[in-house]
């Protein structure tokens, strides 16, 4: 015989306080644990959209980045020959040679951190047409000036449309602020290319090509004309939102082992505190459980009762949980991106199977919270059930 789903419903009005205390213990866990994925899911999500399938970019194979990846100008002019790369009106290919450097700037907050700065040239509007230019004006080739990331504006003194920077030298204009999607370009400073090599001495040497394919299906005839040339083996092209999505990967993964690391400590507390709630939801119960043993309950049906209340208890702290974690959608952060050693800004971000991640988490508290009192339960004689009458 079944134990009703609301006899275990009605234990909930009957403790209170214990519930409540157990419901905002495991919520907290689970708002947590919810929090730590959001933070990688929008590292991830930002650098992903960073990207586009019909783009490729080009680096040197031993380089860990666009700042170790060195490509000369004997290299730039055999990448520009090659098929499948798309032409503009003017049969020109698509073809952004780009120079990336880091350079330091104060934080508004205090303190210095590293923002990258991109050269760019004339065909990134067709590479990068999610750059929309929000404040001022688009730079002018040929000369020292910049546009800056929404990101960057936001969070460093002197980066408004406006100002100068200083950096290898020389004086920079800042003329125009871009967003770009919410992409990780938003925290990078674009300038023309050339005077980026001439300001830091680099001759006609880039640190990668960006190009645009013809169609994104063509990588694969794209690659295989690419590694045919002998003069490109050092180098590899990648596609450029698998390339952002490979570099989210180490920063994204550190996140997420560290913050379930936490996570596991917090929930062994919670686990505990489910564990007390469901031994005192026992002891308070020894005649109920007894009279129903005497109505023909069996043991197995006891067992699964307790489970399903401590279950139950946990999804409504994870609802709860979720709930709250869902807010942080709307706030904005940023650190350092290990692969390229400058500021990255990302929003937290949440997915179904974050949602579905966060409950099996909290069903895993509730069904260790709850097993040892359940089978203590399932397991009271009759009789000894009924002599604390």
């Amino acid at each position: 015989m079944k134990i009703p789903i609301k006899y275990s419903l009605r234990n909930f009005k009957e403790r209170k306080l214990t519930t409540g205390i157990t419901v905002v213990g495991v919520g907290l866990v689970v708002f947590v644990f919810a929090a730590v994925l959001m933070m990688a899911y929008g590292i991830q999500k930002t650098l992903i959209a960073t990207g586009t399938m019909d783009n490729v970019k080009i680096l040197r194979k031993s380089s860990n980045g666009e700042i170790s990846s060195i490509i000369g100008s004997d290299v730039q002019d055999v990448v520009s020959t090659l098929p499948y790369i798309k032409k503009d009106s003017s049969e020109k290919p698509i073809i952004s040679f780009e120079p990336v450097v880091v350079i330091n700037l104060n934080i508004k907050s205090g303190g210095v951190s590293n923002v990258m700065v991109r050269g760019v040239t004339s065909e990134v509007k067709e590479l990068r047409p999610m750059v929309k230019i929000v404040k001022g004006r688009m730079f002018n080739f040929g000369s020292r000036e910049l546009i800056v990331g929404s990101a960057i504006v936001k969070k460093f003194e002197g980066a408004k449309v406006g100002d100068k920077i200083k950096f290898a030298g020389d004086q920079w204009s800042i003329v125009g602020e871009f967003e770009a999607g919410g992409s990780g370009f938003e925290s990078e400073m674009w300038g023309d290319s050339k005077q980026l090599l001439d300001a830091f001495h680099r001759g006609n040497t880039v640190s990668t090509i960006t190009l645009k394919l013809t169609k994104a299906s063509d990588f694969d005839k794209f690659k295989a004309a690419f590694e045919s040339d002998r003069r490109l083996e050092e180098f590899e092209p990648k596609v450029e939102q698998k390339y952002y999505e490979e570099e989210s990967e180490l920063l994204s993964n550190f996140i997420r082992i560290l913050g379930i690391f936490v996570t596991i400590i917090f929930s062994i507390g919670a686990t505990i505190g489910a564990m007390i709630t469901m031994y005192a939801a026992v002891a308070n119960r020894t005649v109920e459980i007894g009279t129903m043993r005497s109505l023909g309950f069996r043991r197995r049906s006891i067992l699964a009762a307790f489970l399903f209340e401590s279950v139950l208890l946990s999804l409504l702290a994870a609802v709860i949980g979720l709930f709250f974690a869902s807010f942080l959608q709307f706030f904005s952060v940023s650190t350092l991106n290990w692969s390229s050693f400058a500021e990255l800004k990302f929003d937290f971000a949440i997915s179904p199977s974050i949602i579905i991640s966060s409950l099996l988490f909290a069903v895993f508290m509730g069904l260790a919270g709850g097993f040892l009192p359940a089978v203590r339960a399932s397991r009271m004689k009759i009789v000894d059930a009924l002599k604390s009458v």
